[in-house]
């Protein structure tokens, strides 16, 4: 089997195993609407007023800037514990993957998306 045979194989793999559950929970699954199972509600009370409601951007940026820092950490500890076996070209790569996550903070921190209001 050539190697492009072998990433098809895992390429189409990959397709089937998330939609097979899927297409089986559809077919599989009962489906009994009803006016109860359609109604919307929140913790399992009815809502009181508007169900839409907007919420702050900052909110949504305040958590992507949490995330990129949580990401950061994960990758951190690798570099972290590898230190003293990495070679220079490792440490020049860590000190830039810190630089720039430095740079990121400080735009952050000039944007005031760090204010919690």
């Amino acid at each position: 089997m050539s190697e492009w045979t072998f990433i098809a194989l895992l390429f189409i793999i990959s397709l089937a195993f998330p939609a097979v559950p899927i297409v089986a929970g559809r077919i599989l699954a009962p489906h009994k609407p009803n006016k109860m199972k359609n109604s919307i509600y929140e913790c399992g009370v009815e809502t009181v007023g508007d169900t839409w409601v907007q919420f702050k951007v900052q909110y949504y940026i305040f958590a992507l800037v949490f995330l990129v820092f949580d990401i950061e950490a994960v990758f951190m500890f690798p570099w972290a514990v590898a230190y003293n076996h990495l070679a220079l070209y490792g440490v020049i790569s860590g000190v830039i993957f810190v630089a720039l996550l430095a740079e990121a903070l400080i735009y952050a921190w000039r944007k005031g998306v760090l204010e919690w209001v």
